[in-house]
């Protein structure tokens, strides 16, 4: 395996970190790790356990470090505009990177999940690629993955105002679920109804908002749960309780469901 760290941007402290499988001539799907932390910071060691489970799994797999709050004033669309640099700098590398270009997908988590909910929604706006520098056929993700996604200030997340106004200062605009489109592309989403801090209603009206649109839609709600799961097993647990077994299935559903799209 080789490690890899892309830089993004100049004067910008957000980068992509990668996890190369090596060895022949094989191409691999790809994909992209948004790891939560409220925009305040990433848990590296998560991502990169996130990152190592899909790389055991036969992808090339990386994580995006996005810009936090203070470092963007408002932050968003920083991060959606990052993401979207890191899916076009893995398809202009993807004979160096052993990429199938046509499968390069994003699993975000929590406010990671929030970006990658609006990129979903916005990875072809002319504003999101003209920050971006790229074209909308270069930035196009194959699937989106979202676990325990944050996807409107409206539905619970955040409740402290001044929270949100260091995020956007028009909430409208970051309420992923009110523009989602006829171009959003296939996606799996997967919550527990018991999360104490981003309401399960998040990750329902997203993909309620998905089917009315008729993408192609995969949702599992598990039944209990705290938030901030990541893998669900004892790699991942970050306390008692949070190893959890049945959902921790979530990843082999959402590699079967990936595997059904080709």
């Amino acid at each position: 395996m080789k490690i890899i760290t892309q830089s993004l941007a100049e004067n910008s402290a957000a980068y992509l970190q990668g996890y190369l499988r090596q060895g022949d001539a094989t191409t691999y799907p790809a994909m992209i790790i948004v790891p939560g932390g409220s925009y305040t910071h990433i848990p590296e060691q998560q991502a990169e356990d996130l990152a190592l489970a899909w790389s055991a799994r036969g992808y090339q797999a990386f994580f995006l470090r996005y810009s936090f709050v203070g470092e963007k004033t408002p932050l968003l669309p920083a991060p959606v505009v990052e993401l979207a640099q890191s899916v076009a700098a893995i398809r202009q590398h993807a004979a160096d990177w052993q990429v199938d270009a046509a499968k390069i997908s994003v699993a975000g988590f929590s406010v990671g999940g929030h970006i990658v909910a609006l990129f979903n929604d916005l990875w072809h706006d002319a504003k999101i690629n003209q920050l971006a520098g790229t074209q909308p056929e270069q930035v196009k993700p194959h699937a989106v993955i979202l676990g325990y996604p944050v996807i409107s200030p409206k539905l619970g997340f955040p409740t402290d105002q001044q929270v949100l106004a260091s995020w956007t200062s028009d909430p409208d605009s970051i309420a992923a679920d009110e523009l989602v489109n006829d171009q959003n592309v296939p996606t799996f989403v997967w919550v527990t109804a018991a999360d104490p801090l981003v309401p399960v209603q998040n990750a329902m009206s997203y993909a309620q908002a998905s089917l009315a649109h008729h993408v192609d839609t995969d949702l599992h709600v598990f039944h209990h749960g705290s938030h901030g799961l990541a893998l669900a097993n004892h790699v991942t647990a970050w306390k008692p309780g949070t190893a959890l077994p049945h959902v921790a299935h979530w990843m082999d559903l959402a590699n079967e469901w990936l595997d059904e799209l080709d």
